[in-house]
């Protein structure tokens, strides 16, 4: 079977490789479609000091299941039923496991990142971390679920509540959807980048508010946008430092920020700030249980995910595709391999 493989940073191909066999608990499944994200960009530059080489990258898969293990089949699944993979692989016994946040597991597993990929012709995965995706549910979107709940992730950490307004560093995929998010549920959004291009999308897309960082005085456009409250959750998903340290300067007292984005080195911050607003700093890492509500949100219309996808590629040319957006990447958003179409 063919599959998207980094023999190391820099190295990319579409290979040959046996095809898997499945094992006790798994589901086998013919992979349909399957995103290329940010952090497999990060992986190809060997800039992501979690993932381990070589490496089959794709942990935004989409497939229909041709074997499984009936025996140990906990949700009922069947041969031909069209399911969207759960990458994030956990023990189920330290204390984050014991108390649902299955995201922040002490062993955490990532497709792609700490174990192979699903970017594959074929894939085996635990049956009991497949989710059940409609059967009228385009095979695009549905590769697209999985960013949409790190998204929802960071809006549940901050507790965002209807009316509120949410401030957000970074207009890349995770930034927009959560805007878009915020937005369906009666949320105000602010997007703060650098590029004006992609504010600008995120203007076409329906974002009420942008901020170009590099243009205007962020903190005094957010108390202008505001009436002085400031943001009530601000949400930081580029893992900038410089980002990282105004979140401080935008919230609101009693307000809540979340981290998404992955910084590279430590953020010296004021905490007499903190203390003062009185602010909840929450992490927030990948998602846990929060696929069914991103299907929903797709399915309903309410997110209408389709509008941040660049394009779709085949297999043969996936690989040129993650050069050139290594080299490019304000010219793309999302980009789907169509791997069984």
């Amino acid at each position: 079977m063919k599959a998207i493989k980094y023999e190391k940073p820099w190295n990319v191909a579409c290979v040959e490789q046996d095809k898997p066999i499945c094992g006790k608990g798994q589901a086998l499944i013919k992979i349909m479609t399957a995103g290329i994200c940010g952090s497999d960009i990060g992986a190809f530059r060997g800039t992501n000091g979690l993932v381990s080489y070589p490496r089959v990258i794709g942990h935004e898969l989409a497939g229909i299941i041709e074997e499984i293990d009936e025996e140990n089949n906990p949700k009922g699944f069947k041969v031909g039923d069209r399911v969207i993979v759960d990458p994030y692989l956990y023990c189920g016994h330290c204390y984050p496991c014991s108390i649902g946040r299955t995201n922040c597991c002490t062993d955490l597993h990532v497709l792609g990142v700490h174990v192979d990929g699903g970017m594959a012709e074929y894939f085996t995965h635990p049956a009991d971390m497949l989710v059940k995706m409609p059967d009228d549910m385009d095979w695009t979107l549905a590769a697209m679920a999985e960013p949409l709940t790190i998204s929802l992730h960071g809006v549940h950490r901050g507790s965002l509540k209807a009316g509120e307004y949410v401030a957000i560093y970074g207009a890349g995929t995770i930034g927009v959807l959560a805007a878009m998010t915020a937005e369906a549920y009666g949320a105000h959004a602010i997007i703060i980048d650098l590029v004006q291009e992609r504010l600008d999308f995120a203007t076409s897309v329906g974002v009420e508010y942008t901020i170009n960082s590099g243009k205007e005085d962020v903190v005094s456009r957010i108390a202008e946008i505001t009436d002085g409250n400031m943001a009530q959750l601000v949400m930081e998903c580029t893992g900038a430092n410089v980002c990282i340290r105004q979140t401080l300067d935008i919230v609101s007292n009693a307000g809540r920020i979340t981290f998404t984005g992955w910084p590279k080195n430590e953020t010296s911050i004021p905490t007499d700030v903190i203390t003062k607003k009185e602010v909840d700093i929450r992490g927030a890492r990948t998602s846990a249980g929060e696929f069914e509500e991103a299907i929903e949100l797709i399915m309903s219309g309410k997110v209408d995910i389709r509008k941040i996808l660049t394009k779709t590629v085949s297999m043969d040319e996936a690989p040129e595709t993650i050069i050139d957006i290594e080299k490019n990447p304000g010219n793309y958003l999302k980009v789907v391999v169509n791997v069984g179409i």
